[in-house]
């Protein structure tokens, strides 16, 4: 994401009214490993903020530590304050003092115990997931909902090779 800041950030091949010109621009998925690569830290639990001191929850879902700061050059805890302790990490809590600002760029993700299909793929016209597996979208509602399942290797059993 900041490889494609940059790129629009710069004034090269731009007019005088700041309009950069692109020649095309590609769009995909992430891989897996992509995704965890870009991530800060799991979250690990469902909590967002203690009802008691109003500050994120330890691995939830504002969490400091994996997404960074609340309040600018300082942890969580407060044993690091100020600007003259910038990029320290705190043994305490585990909070990198900088700018509250990176809670905006940082990513963290989650570890599911089973794979997940977005329902934009799913349910946009025409389906996605239906059009590259060649299902329709009843066949693949029923999969995705563990109603039935797909063959993918039918061994010696009589079922044949993709049948529900």
């Amino acid at each position: 994401m900041k490889d494609l800041l940059d790129i629009m950030r710069k004034k090269t091949d731009s007019d005088s009214s700041g309009h950069v010109e692109f020649d095309r621009i590609r769009i995909g998925l992430a891989s897996p490993e992509m995704i965890k690569s870009w991530s800060h830290g799991e979250v690990k639990k469902p909590e967002t903020i203690n009802y008691r001191t109003f500050k994120p929850e330890r691995d939830g879902l504002f969490c400091a530590k994996i997404f960074g700061p609340v309040k600018d050059y300082e942890c969580l805890c407060g044993k690091y304050k100020r600007m003259k302790y910038k990029g320290v990490i705190c043994e305490k809590c585990g909070v990198e003092v900088t700018t509250a600002k990176v809670r905006r760029d940082r990513m963290g993700h989650i570890d599911l115990a089973s794979p997940v299909a977005h329902i934009w793929f799913l349910k946009s016209l025409p389906s996605r997931i239906g059009l590259l597996l060649d299902m329709t979208l009843r066949d693949i509602e029923r999969v995705l909902y563990f109603e039935s399942y797909v063959v993918t290797d039918p061994g010696m059993s009589p079922l044949e090779k993709y049948q529900l």
